[in-house]
């Protein structure tokens, strides 16, 4: 049985672990080996992941099974759209509904949104197919997908938050 829940410091090693295959399983032939290496060691550490549990209108979530965590989600309200930051299910998980609920968990977290937004990698056809499924349309591109300066470009996914329609 699969229930989300809110994120805690004691998560922190498994969610890295979780991040670092599922970019490795998902990056490595868009990217290379050294290169999803190289940023899981900035994005992902346990340090920056500790940041995000103490973000303000934010929300750090994941789908744990009692025994393993399965995905993780976060997401922040900027103005009246919620950004999803991150939301990844681990490589032997996927395909089990597991995304969905993480996002609708998420979308039930912010009552005073009205749309949600997300950038994905092009490339990353199984992410694209997830999103657009769930709802969202492309509605541009960025050149700087996860900080500023990083070089990686991505398209700009969105859809009204769907209580909110």
């Amino acid at each position: 049985m699969m229930f989300v829940r809110t994120a805690g410091e004691r998560d922190l090693e498994e969610i890295r672990a979780l991040l670092v295959e599922t970019w490795h399983a998902t990056y490595d032939a868009i990217y290379g080996a050294a290169k999803v290496t190289e940023i899981t060691e900035e994005w992902h550490s346990v340090a920056r992941l500790k940041v995000r549990l103490t973000e303000p209108n934010s929300e750090f979530l994941v789908a744990d099974d009692g025994e393993a965590l399965a995905g993780m989600a976060f997401a922040k309200t900027e103005g009246e759209a919620v950004k999803l930051r991150q939301l990844y299910v681990r490589p032997a998980m996927q395909g089990r509904g597991i995304g969905g609920m993480l996002l609708d968990e998420i979308e039930g977290c912010f009552p005073e949104a009205n749309r949600i937004v997300l950038e994905v990698e092009p490339a990353n056809e199984r992410a694209v197919a997830f999103y657009i499924a769930q709802g969202f349309v492309r509605t541009g591109t960025v050149t700087d997908c996860g900080r500023q300066g990083s070089g990686i470009a991505a398209a700009v996914y969105e859809r009204p938050i769907r209580w909110a329609e």
